[in-house]
């Protein structure tokens, strides 16, 4: 039996990623939670002949910060017994708006969310969307740790959107539409020049034209502000993102299932997994996304790659460490000086 839980069900990223999630064969037990209109999607999506049991909780009215009873009652009734909890809850980029700019508002959602996860689903995977990732995460590890549940085995930032925008933004000069077919690893965060998609690693290998790659790059890189711009301040990549966050949570749960070879970029805490100290030394930096190798009990390996990035791909890199340096202490302070 596996409950997934969705935290932030009604928003734009929510409602197409509680859907995937009722589709899917691999879950019995979906619990959606949401300030507003959750019990709404819960029904809508019941409706759906499914193997997934769908509930749909509420916070109280105008009470989404603070701990009234009847809040905190629908996050424990929503979170007890979760195995995989998906936090895109949030507000979403505006035209203009950087992830930064998201910062001051998603990070107290971010916290509040993971200290109701510490205390009632403690041994869950934890898999963080909400913007910006590079600083949300160190801020829920930062929780899990005042809490004293910290696993960061059992933390991820999902990063697969970027991993997603390289397999498509590719095809154009590699003619491969099956990207089932196709391995591209992106390192760093997940934000602006902190993505870094690693081409030169592609399996199977492709040939990206010098004139090409800047701007091949930089759209990965910068993809949801094309998204921004097109729907012309109406919202964000919500839609592409509810793809990635399902298709990273469902091998997160092949994986809690027995099913080996499973490997996923994904932003860790890196001291305290496999492999990750050496990242960690090599990076500067406790939190980066790197493919690591899933197992039961999530995080089995961290897989370095980074030595093997060519010369133009380690500029990169180190631009992006600039950056996450300044996001994750962003994170670690906005707990630690609360």
């Amino acid at each position: 039996m596996v409950k997934a839980v969705v935290l932030g069900a009604s928003g734009g990223i929510g409602q197409p990623l509680s859907l995937l999630c009722k589709i899917s064969t691999l879950i019995d037990e979906l619990s959606l939670f949401d300030v507003v209109n959750t019990p709404g999607v819960a029904a809508d999506l019941s409706h759906i002949s499914s193997k997934a049991k769908i509930d749909g909780y509420v916070a109280e009215k105008g009470d989404f910060k603070g701990e009234k009873e009847g809040t905190e009652q629908a996050k424990k009734a929503a979170l007890t017994g979760a195995d995989v909890v998906i936090i895109p809850a949030g507000v979403p980029r505006k035209p203009g708006m950087t992830r930064d700019d998201l910062f001051n508002i998603n990070a107290g959602i971010v916290r509040d969310l993971v200290v109701a996860c510490s205390k009632y689903c403690p041994n869950a995977s934890i898999l963080v969307i909400s913007n910006p990732v590079n600083s949300t995460v160190p801020i829920a590890a930062e929780v899990l740790k005042k809490a004293g549940v910290f696993n960061p085995k059992k933390l991820f930032g999902v990063t697969t959107l970027d991993v997603v925008r390289a397999e498509t933004f590719v095809q154009d000069i590699s003619g491969e539409r099956n990207t089932d077919k196709v391995v591209i690893p992106v390192v760093g965060g997940h934000s602006g020049a902190t993505i870094v998609p690693l081409f030169s690693q592609a399996k199977p290998s492709i040939n990206i034209p010098a004139d090409k790659l800047d701007a091949l790059v930089n759209r990965v890189q910068f993809g949801g502000d094309e998204v921004v711009k097109a729907k012309d301040g109406a919202g964000s990549a919500t839609l592409s993102m509810a793809y990635a966050g399902f298709r990273f949570a469902e091998s997160i749960i092949k994986a809690m299932k027995g099913e080996k070879g499973i490997v996923e970029p994904t932003f860790v805490y890196l001291p305290g997994v496999a492999g990750g100290e050496e990242i960690a030394k090599a990076t500067g930096v406790d939190f980066f996304s790197v493919p690591v190798e899933l197992g039961p009990e999530g995080v089995e390996k961290a897989i370095n790659i980074l030595p093997s990035a060519n010369d133009y791909e380690k500029k990169l890199i180190d631009e992006a460490i600039k950056g996450l340096k300044t996001n994750i202490t962003s994170g670690v302070e906005f707990v630690t000086k609360a």
